[in-house]
């Protein structure tokens, strides 16, 4: 019940975010931790309001570095962290204050578990006006099959949500060549060991969302999501990956399919044939001027 929690949170341009993040660090109500604020090479004011919460409680560690990106960053964190337990904590998102009290006593009651997985909900602002989590968390989902096939278009599971047991990440560290989709890596990574999961059905991590947030990149997401699916083949199952692919390949086929009958049924519509004449009297008119 007195292990050290390692608390790691990877830092880059949202210093602004940053504050609420320590701020929750520092309110939890367990009080055997290490919080490692990496500052990703961030050209914001990062350094300065890290170096301020190190000032005022040792036990914020702070690690500067060149920017590699989020897995390098957490990486770092990794490689210095003493603790019996490990956090992570994205700077933008916030910690229930009860989050580690409640997840070392759920590894308290269950002590052949070694992950110990909380739900989530969703905030701008302000965690106190927080809504629904974008998808509903279940024990029955935390598979490597159900991560592997189902992740994205049933679940994610916000890494904030877990605490592990440190020795889990003894071999294990984030791709550093994956810009994103670098945590469902390690889920898939995790699960593939068959972890004993415990899962606390109750909000303790707070998923923030914002404008600057790289998953409202598409071009990003889909050049990062195609890395790893890249990735995959150097640990999972070459019957399982070519499942997945198979499956991917469907997806899209479907999707595609769906797109057509959209584009056949929209072309049908009164509204697309008022506008089909609207655009022809516009090109009669040009070429009569024209003449």
């Amino acid at each position: 019940m007195n292990g050290l929690v390692s608390i790691i949170v990877p830092c880059y341009n949202q210093s602004q975010y940053l504050d609420g993040a320590l701020q929750s660090v520092l309110d939890q109500t367990y009080t055997n931790w290490e919080c490692i604020i990496v500052n990703d090479g961030s050209p914001d004011h990062t350094e300065e309001i890290a170096k301020k919460w190190v000032n005022s409680d040792l036990r914020f560690v702070y690690l500067k570095k060149d920017n590699g990106g989020l897995s390098s960053a957490r990486n770092s964190g990794l490689d210095i962290a003493k603790g019996d337990y490990l956090q992570f904590l994205d700077s933008d998102d916030i910690l229930d204050r009860r989050k580690l009290e409640l997840s070392i006593n759920e590894l308290y009651l269950d002590v052949s578990a070694n992950v110990v997985i909380s739900n989530f909900r969703m905030f701008t602002v302000n965690p106190n006006l927080s809504s629904a989590p974008y998808c509903e968390l279940k024990k029955e989902l935390f598979t490597f099959k159900n991560v592997l096939f189902k992740w994205d278009s049933l679940f994610t599971i916000p890494i904030h949500c877990g605490l592990f047991k440190s020795s889990l990440f003894n071999d294990f560290r984030f791709p550093e060549e994956l810009k994103a989709k670098e945590d469902w890596i390690m889920w898939l990574q995790l699960f593939l060991k068959e972890p004993k999961v415990s899962f606390h059905n109750k909000s303790l991590a707070y998923y923030r969302t914002h404008k600057d947030s790289m998953r409202k990149d598409d071009k990003f997401m889909e050049e990062n999501y195609i890395k790893a699916i890249v990735y995959l083949r150097n640990f999972v199952h070459k019957k399982d990956y070519i499942d997945y692919l198979i499956n991917v390949l469907q997806h899209k086929f479907s999707e595609t399919i769906q797109l057509k009958i959209s584009i056949s049924n929209y072309k049908k519509s009164r509204s697309y044939k008022v506008l089909d004449k609207i655009k022809c009297v516009y090109s009669l008119k040009r070429f009569f001027i024209k003449q």
